[in-house]
């Protein structure tokens, strides 16, 4: 016997014709959140409307070609680049702000390790929000446990920096997101991240200037009040 449609699942007259960036953002109002380009608004997306938003951004960026003057209507090299385009946003570099955090299996600190843990270099892809060229950098991540922390496996932080930095980023904000997402997760006494990266918005475009790098850090816990284990994780970290 088919289902009757509940009242959730039925369309809304006032929606037809909507488009689909238009109903999420007024969810994300509704709830009172922000919708800054680094934040995840995945709990706002409903199924199936991440395609629907890959098909207006396709729109969207097809004018965006029209705009630059562009014959993509005879160009066999642009033809399809709006929906290309499209992709690349939505399911590879900003991936990160429409999906949920990764799953994550935690497990018991059952040994009592309470010795520094370094994971890296991670390498990160992200790009800035102010002209949304790459970032691509690593990051060093180092965790001082006591016995209540979670432990997770050591890829499980590479998916973490992974879905923080899939988003447009600027790199100071992005390594205090990472942050606070692997404190949330694993309850450590101290955590310290180094990240470094090249900013295409200086190479590629600006001064063009190919050799510069951006190093900065955060420190949690035992790493900002304990100046040797600082200096500790920073001596063991590989310089190039």
């Amino acid at each position: 016997m088919k289902a009757e449609p509940t009242p959730s699942t039925l369309a809304h007259p006032a929606d037809e014709g909507t488009p689909v960036s238009v109903k999420i953002r007024e969810r994300i109002r509704a709830a009172r959140k922000r919708f800054h380009a680094n934040d995840n608004i995945a709990d706002f997306v409903q199924p199936g409307e991440l395609e629907a938003l890959l098909d207006e951004v396709e729109v969207k960026m097809q004018g965006v070609l029209d705009s630059l003057v562009i014959d993509t209507a005879s160009d066999h090299n642009t033809s399809d680049t709006a929906r290309r385009v499209a992709k690349l946003y939505l399911n590879e570099v900003f991936r990160g702000r429409y999906v949920k955090a990764p799953g994550i299996t935690e497990f018991p600190n059952a040994e009592h390790l309470n010795e520094l843990m370094i994971v890296g270099p991670l390498t990160v892809r992200s790009a800035c929000s102010h002209h949304f060229c790459p970032v691509i950098g690593k990051v060093w991540i180092g965790v001082m446990p006591n016995e209540h922390t979670n432990v997770i496996g050591l890829s499980k932080y590479a998916r973490l920096a992974e879905w923080v930095m899939g988003r447009p980023q600027i790199q100071e904000e992005a390594v205090v997101q990472l942050a606070d997402l692997i404190m949330e997760k694993t309850q450590p006494d101290g955590l310290a991240i180094v990240m470094e990266a090249t900013h295409y918005c200086m190479a590629w475009r600006g001064v063009k200037d190919m050799n510069s790098r951006m190093i900065n850090s955060v420190m949690r816990g035992s790493f900002l009040k304990d100046p040797a284990l600082r200096r500790e994780f920073l001596a063991l970290i590989p310089k190039d």
